[in-house]
């Protein structure tokens, strides 16, 4: 008699396909559930507690575990207050952050804004070149509070994986200096000072090799997101990424995997002008494979037949125009569409290509329900 096979927990779903193996069915997630959404459609749930009420795969990253942000050397202090209709005791409206860090020899100063769904730089931290020194020499390197990490890895249980960064606004040292001094002029600097560009980059990359080292060593994450929007095909060339980005990360990704860490590398607009050197930079998975119509250029065809051998596919799923403006029939209908292109063989995580601030709940349920009709 044959016995019955167990499904899969949600946890052993979601390795079996970080390691381009063949899962029960589909693992289906979402990029980091946004506290907006959480708030206005899902009565105050936490993260975990919304993944579970969908029945969906969670991905829980964890955002608030470093220490030591600010030093006698690196001293931040911040000061916010409403613009228009803001109200900054109940974090609604708009808002503005002003950031003064004093260094032994300089201050340096940052803007940012925002409203209750998102924040952005207005005014970047390093103004001018000779800025970065003061970044250079003083920024700090955090260290993980390891018992928070442990705690939220304990919460979570069987219910999917964790997810962790390389210190910094964004886990890629390209990324990061683009918020740091601006993507446009980040671009402009690899023509007109490439010195300077490396130079800011070996920087960062180091201190991100030292948090490697010293933090995330031993911590219990399933997964490390690197790399960051900025350095998507559809802002940079493919030859700056070679240059700029590619030698960069590979040592990341190489110091990431000698702990013992699997690496996603988030790329989220344009992929397939970059889809050999994603795969040249070592990470086990990228993501988010956005459609053009949330600013993307993800051929699902294309690059399942180029890289789906290589690397493990996370994303696809249109959050603006399917999950939040679609019907649920449109949601199912996708959701088939995706897995049928990128689920044979496995290697493939179904996921929400990027944040979505206001989708029906009726369409998550279709989403979650659909994705648990794809079975191998």
């Amino acid at each position: 008699m044959k016995m019955p096979v167990r499904p899969m927990t949600s946890r052993e779903r979601m390795l079996t396909a970080l390691g381009r193996g063949v899962p029960d069915r589909v693992p289906a997630t979402v990029h980091q559930w946004q506290a907006y959404h959480l708030k206005h459609f899902l009565g105050g749930r936490s993260d975990l507690e919304a993944f579970r009420y969908f029945g969906l795969d969670a991905a829980i990253s964890v955002f608030d575990a470093n220490q030591g942000l600010t030093t006698p050397e690196w001293q931040v202090e911040s000061r916010r207050y409403p613009l228009e209709d803001g109200n900054p005791q109940n974090n609604g409206g708009s808002f503005r952050l002003e950031y003064t860090i004093t260094t032994p020899e300089g201050v340096l100063t940052q803007l940012d804004e925002g409203n209750e769904q998102t924040t952005w730089t207005a005014q970047e931290l390093i103004k001018r070149p000779e800025d970065m020194q003061l970044v250079k020499k003083y920024l700090p390197v955090p260290r993980l509070d390891h018992a928070i990490v442990r705690a939220r890895k304990q919460a979570l249980g069987d219910s999917g994986i964790l997810r962790g960064f390389v210190f910094g606004e964004q886990g890629g040292p390209w990324q990061q200096a683009c918020c740091l001094y601006g993507t446009e002029r980040m671009i402009y600097a690899t023509f007109d000072n490439p010195a300077w560009v490396h130079e800011l980059l070996r920087a960062l990359t180091d201190k991100k090799l030292q948090y490697i080292e010293q933090s995330l060593a031993g911590a219990p994450f399933d997964l490390i997101e690197t790399g960051g929007g900025a350095a998507s095909s559809t802002v940079i060339s493919p030859k700056i990424f070679k240059n700029f980005c590619l030698p960069y990360d590979r040592q990341l990704h190489n110091a990431l995997h000698s702990v013992g860490h699997k690496v996603v590398y988030h790329t989220c607009g344009g992929m397939m002008a970059i889809l050999d050197l994603i795969v040249q930079n070592g990470c086990d998975a990228s993501e988010t494979l956005s459609p053009a119509a949330v600013g993307g250029d993800a051929v699902p065809v294309e690059i399942k037949r180029r890289i789906g051998d290589k690397v493990c596919l996370i994303g696809g799923l249109d959050q603006i125009n399917i999950l939040t403006g679609g019907t649920p029939d449109e949601v199912r209908g996708e959701v088939l569409r995706l897995f049928e292109t990128f689920g044979p063989g496995g290697g493939y995580m179904m996921c929400v290509s990027d944040h979505f601030f206001e989708a029906p709940l009726e369409n998550l349920c279709a989403y979650a329900e659909a994705a648990r009709e794809c079975v191998y």
